[in-house]
């Protein structure tokens, strides 16, 4: 009975260190962080052409938006539904403004505390931004 009680107090003491400490590392044998990459990381990658509505966001991390009209709509979806979410946004057209929008939550420039409903990526200005859900709005950088 002695056998069995240090097995198992054995085994939860290697289970507890293992969940309550873990890191992953990538082509590392010693992560530093959750997760530790040494090498290269891709994204997935989309292409979103404006519509006649509001275009949503949903799906991938780099997107290439393409407004076939002045000021088309593209909207983020709910920085209160996904908090931590990041999107790397670029308008492609080199000749039409698009408009980022948000289905919930305002968008803040960087060092900000004025936010917006709407940003206008085009041509010299915000034609790449990157945006950040805190939990309640979006934080870009452009």
């Amino acid at each position: 009975m002695n056998k069995l009680k240090l097995i198992l107090i054995l085994l939860t003491a290697v289970f507890t260190v293992n969940f309550g400490w873990a890191q992953v590392g990538i082509n590392t044998t010693t992560p530093l962080s959750t997760l530790d990459i040494n090498g290269n990381l891709s994204v997935k990658t989309i292409t979103l052409v404006g519509s006649g509505v509001a275009t949503d966001i949903s799906d991938g991390v780099y997107i290439s938006i393409n407004p076939q009209a002045t000021d088309q709509e593209f909207r983020l979806p709910s920085a209160v539904t996904y908090p931590g979410r990041v999107y790397i946004i670029r308008n492609i057209n080199n000749t039409v403004t698009a408009m980022l929008t948000s289905s919930a939550g305002m968008l803040f420039p960087k060092g900000s505390t004025t936010g917006s409903t709407q940003i206008y990526m085009y041509e010299n200005s915000k034609r790449s931004v990157i945006v950040i859900s805190d939990g309640s709005n979006w934080t870009y950088f452009d």
